[in-house]
């Protein structure tokens, strides 16, 4: 398995278990769990962001075009 396969096969994990933690924080009532979890996941979401960094500086990620202006306008009247 190549460098790049790995770093975006990381990348998709981190992304599902940060969704995963969402909904595990959403629906915990123990204060105590709710923040360690919280802490999970603001240390994956880093990770993520760091890891997301050195995809996109070795050219194995390429982001979406940027959104218009017009475009992210239709987004804040659409969901206001």
């Amino acid at each position: 398995m190549d460098e790049k396969t790995m770093v975006n096969d990381i990348l998709a994990g981190v992304k599902a278990s940060l969704g995963s933690y969402q909904t595990a924080i959403t629906e915990t009532e123990n204060m105590q769990l709710r923040q360690t979890l919280q802490q999970i996941r603001n240390n994956d979401e880093s990770f993520q962001y760091e890891l997301f960094k050195t995809a996109q500086a070795k050219g194995y990620y390429k982001p979406a075009q940027p959104a218009t202006v017009t475009e992210i306008q239709e987004v804040k009247t659409t969901l206001q």
